[in-house]
């Protein structure tokens, strides 16, 4: 979703759509864009993007390994500047430059800032559910689907000095 500078007024612009169309290849083809709701107001050379969108992502749960949808609903804010001169490594950043992309041709690609907050969003171990029991470490059943009555092995008596450590650790953190 391409935006030209030269079509933002001075007032700003409010883009409002029921679904963006993914232009992601790969394993982002499936993720859903829509509603969107976004306001893009000039600041000199620079473009202040605000607003909510809403996004449908296809993951795989890390404890079941079932597919799921995760319905993302995000506030976004943003700024674009034109590109600084120069070759990437030779352009320092400040701590204030790590909420601002770049452009270059006059032109703003609101699908990639999307799709940006959208990985922001995504959790590092994506559940299910939050209470999701996860595959059984003996037999490998999806618990979820079935309680699985597999007798758990006894912890090898060469790790318990380590089980005891764990058992420390997660109590110092309570």
């Amino acid at each position: 979703m391409m935006i030209r500078l030269e079509d933002i007024p001075d007032e700003g612009l409010k883009i409002e759509r029921a679904a963006i169309p993914s232009v992601f290849t790969g394993e982002e083809v499936n993720w859903g864009f829509g509603p969107v709701s976004v306001f893009l107001r000039k600041e000199g050379a620079e473009v202040v993007v605000t607003g909510t969108f809403h996004a449908r992502v296809p993951l795989t749960c890390g404890r079941c390994l079932e597919p799921f949808i995760l319905a993302l609903n995000d506030q976004v804010a943003g700024r674009f500047t034109r590109r600084p001169p120069g070759r990437a490594e030779e352009v320092a950043l400040s701590t204030d430059d790590l909420d601002v992309a770049f452009y270059d041709v006059d032109e703003i690609d609101l699908g990639a800032f999307f799709r940006a907050e959208t990985l922001l969003d995504v959790p590092m171990k994506p559940l299910c559910r939050e209470g999701c029991p996860g595959l059984c470490p003996v037999c490998g059943g999806n618990r979820n689907l079935n309680p699985c009555a597999c007798e758990t092995r006894p912890l090898d008596p060469r790790l318990a000095p380590f089980r005891a450590l764990a058992d420390r650790l997660i109590h110092q953190e309570k």
